[in-house]
């Protein structure tokens, strides 16, 4: 026995999951994608991860602009799927939509619902120096993440950990639970439950407005504040060289001994001063470059202990 399912995603951290459904036998029946964009020199259309991943699977691929139509609507019930599972989709699901599938809806969030409800719920953890984060899979309603549970897995978050590496670990962890989940909604044994209200918080899309450090902070939140920002939009500083401020992006670092003014250049190795304790850069990327780590970068540049960061 296996499920009829459509799946609804579109970035890389999407992709696992449709890979575990399809190897555990479930009929994919339709992928549904957010449209090509353009991309890379010449700006030509590129698919999304999802796309890509599904046409190599040939799997049909469907990129409505909207799902609020009764055109859309008649599509999406003709694949007569019994349920849909969705991972970091892009689009609103209307109420018709999330009725269509016999068995319903069913996402994969990454984030302790309701902890992180809305839109970066990765970056936000890190940046809020949350201890732990991890995936839930819940029948989904029209709220903002606000449907009942049926499964988690926890993952501890340490100060090593960026944004990038959060998401890495993430999404496999998502789509053996996703598999988990459907195998349960398959034999009719898919427990779920109400989200509390208790702890309920948002993750704010990420704005670039707020990418920029602010080196008074202490040095524990410069360090998750840069972590939770990598690599995009990548948290940023200036550095004057030659008379002229140039950005850099931080991608990297790790805790570190010292005090000073805060954003000041401690030693020869870029510990930097934070508004109580310092931190270390370990990786950074100049405006227009590749990300370098920074013995590469202080061969290039070097940093004499009293310069400044702003």
């Amino acid at each position: 026995m296996s499920l009829r399912l459509i799946f609804m995603g579109t970035p890389d951290f999407a992709v696992p999951t449709l890979l575990e459904l399809v190897a555990h036998g479930h009929e994919i029946v339709a992928v549904y994608t957010r449209a090509p964009k353009p991309a890379g020199r010449g700006m030509k259309l590129q698919p999304t991860p999802v796309e890509q991943e599904a046409r190599r699977l040939g799997i049909p691929v469907l990129t409505p602009k909207t799902l609020k139509t009764p055109e859309a609507l008649d599509e999406f019930r003709a694949h007569d799927a019994d349920a849909a599972v969705v991972v970091a989709y892009g689009m609103i699901l209307p109420q018709a939509i999330l009725d269509a599938p016999r068995l319903g809806c069913f996402n994969l969030h990454g984030s302790l619902l309701p902890r992180w409800r809305g839109a970066a719920p990765i970056n936000r953890a890190i940046m809020a120096d949350d201890a732990e984060s991890g995936v839930m899979v819940m029948k989904m309603d029209v709220g903002l993440d606000t449907g009942d549970v049926a499964m988690a897995e926890r993952l501890k978050i340490t100060d090593a950990m960026t944004a990038a590496d959060l998401h890495d670990a993430l999404a496999p962890l998502g789509a053996d639970l996703m598999v988990r989940a459907m195998g349960a909604l398959e034999r009719g044994r898919l427990q779920l439950r109400k989200q509390s209200e208790d702890g309920v918080t948002y993750a704010a899309k990420i704005d670039k407005a707020e990418a920029r450090i602010d080196w008074t902070r202490p040095a524990r939140e410069v360090l998750r504040h840069i972590h939770g920002l990598s690599p995009f939009p990548g948290g940023w500083c200036e550095l004057a060289t030659d008379g002229e401020p140039a950005r850099i992006k931080i991608l990297r670092c790790e805790p570190a001994k010292g005090s000073g003014t805060p954003g000041e250049v401690l030693d020869d190795g870029l510990t930097i001063a934070c508004g109580d304790g310092a931190i270390r850069i370990l990786e950074l990327q100049r405006a227009g470059k590749a990300p370098m780590k920074a013995a590469d970068f202080l061969r290039g540049t070097p940093l004499k202990a009293g310069a400044c960061l702003t």
